[in-house]
């Protein structure tokens, strides 16, 4: 299979500043990773690059921007290799869906269900599995606003999941959750990188990392800071030159955190 991401020479621009520079990166459909890296990085770029949202601010021929082996896509073609979860996302479903519904529109990369989605028995039967996969199969008739911030995202990742996808983009999966909520996520996620799917996380926050999570790619002022496998990147050096702290990485029960030395 082609890599999932396929950069070279790749720069996003806005207002005359480099949002990303030059980045240069490939990712295999086959690896679990995490995209690391402070406030203002360039990760939320990061994530409308592959998801067509944007395109590089030039082209030239040495500028490659690929994903799955395509330069120009469409999520809603690609949604059998990718499933897609943002806070962005979240936002835009309406309240009124219930988890049922709205994890049965992953399968027309919708939001939400309309008059012209022709819904089958399967479709609605391998929703419940996700839900059931995701251990809120209880909550399939309840609404989106009944639910916590939590369990909500898992309603979303249950949409994603619909289409068997090879790999799952997860932004900032832990923002606006509580303590029991993020371990209990954390959980979730484990359990689906154990799978098939294999996990593209997005974020700042180093408690997000599960022990699945081998690859590394550090950014930083919109370059590739680091790149490489757990042991080689994933330092309390690194991590202090990262985010410009004196920092100490520490792990207990599967969970990292960092603290100020």
């Amino acid at each position: 299979m082609e890599n999932f991401v396929e950069f070279e020479n790749v720069s996003v621009l806005r207002d005359g500043k480099r949002i990303l520079d030059k980045l240069t990166l490939n990712i295999g459909a086959d690896e679990n990773v995490v995209i690391l890296g402070p406030n203002g990085c360039g990760k939320s770029t990061f994530i409308k690059l592959i998801t067509g949202k944007i395109y590089p601010s030039w082209t030239d021929e040495n500028t490659t921007c690929k994903l799955f082996g395509y330069n120009r896509w469409n999520v809603g073609e690609l949604r059998s290799l990718l499933g897609i979860v943002t806070n962005e996302l979240q936002y835009d479903f309406t309240n009124e869906i219930t988890a049922l519904d709205a994890a049965v529109s992953g399968f027309f990369a919708s939001i939400g269900l309309f008059k012209n989605h022709k819904v089958t028995p399967a479709m609605r039967q391998k929703a419940l599995e996700m839900l059931e996969l995701l251990e809120i199969a209880h909550l399939a008739n309840r609404r989106l606003d009944t639910m916590s911030s939590g369990e909500a995202r898992r309603v979303l990742i249950a949409r994603a999941l619909v289409n068997d996808p090879k790999v799952l983009v997860l932004d900032e999966p832990s923002n606006s959750l509580d303590i029991a909520s993020i371990i209990k996520f954390h959980s979730i996620v484990r359990k689906i990188a154990k799978g098939k799917t294999r996990i593209i996380l997005v974020t700042h926050f180093i408690s997000d990392i599960i022990p699945e999570i081998n690859r590394f790619i550090l950014l930083k002022n919109g370059k590739i800071f680091a790149d490489g496998q757990r042991p080689e990147v994933f330092t309390s050096e690194a991590l202090s030159a990262l985010f410009d702290l004196n920092l100490e990485l520490r792990h207990k029960n599967n969970i990292s955190q960092i603290v100020l030395k």
